[in-house]
């Protein structure tokens, strides 16, 4: 890739990460290889079965100990974003991808587990050749302003209001 950009996908609507999946899938049409750090999250979703057995240009990364930050958070919290914030760091630095996500890293900043300068420093070292997508509620303002490309997804309207949970192949 000769010029990569950042793009950021933040606000209160569904998508967020829905919007980096449709890139990786874009991505592997054009045999780019990419790197997926998630911050906050754990486990074995439907999409991340999927990126592990189907799509091997993919590096998929959990950073996350998969429970909600409420308060304060936990040092085990803190030391597991600051280890996947350190990792996306080498892989974007590597010459190994062309685009590495950052998903989930705005609430990361947010909920404490990273500083918004760590965030602000991963961006203003993102080599030309990469593309950078960083998600998650809430990005700092000064993560827009740094950002190429910016998309907030607005909540109108959404089931879970009803009761409806998270499904298996649409919201997990």
């Amino acid at each position: 890739m000769k010029q990569g950009y950042i793009q950021v996908y933040t606000g209160d609507g569904k998508g967020k990460t829905c919007a980096a999946l449709g890139l990786i899938l874009r991505a592997c049409g054009a045999q780019l290889r990419v790197y997926l750090a998630q911050f906050i999250k754990h486990g074995s979703t439907c999409e991340i079965r999927s990126l592990k057995t189907r799509f091997p240009e993919v590096t998929v990364q959990q950073c996350g100990r998969g429970c909600f930050i409420i308060g304060k958070p936990k040092p085990a919290d803190i030391a597991a974003a600051q280890k996947g914030l350190a990792r996306l760091r080498h892989a974007m630095l590597s010459g190994r991808y062309d685009m590495v996500i950052a998903d989930e890293a705005n609430s990361a900043v947010t909920a404490g587990l990273l500083s918004v300068r760590d965030l602000l420093q991963v961006m203003n070292d993102k080599p030309v050749g990469v593309e950078l997508v960083i998600t998650g509620r809430r990005a700092h303002r000064q993560v827009i302003q740094r950002a190429d490309l910016v998309t907030e997804m607005r909540e109108i309207k959404h089931y879970y209001h009803q009761g409806v949970g998270a499904r298996p192949g649409i919201e997990k």
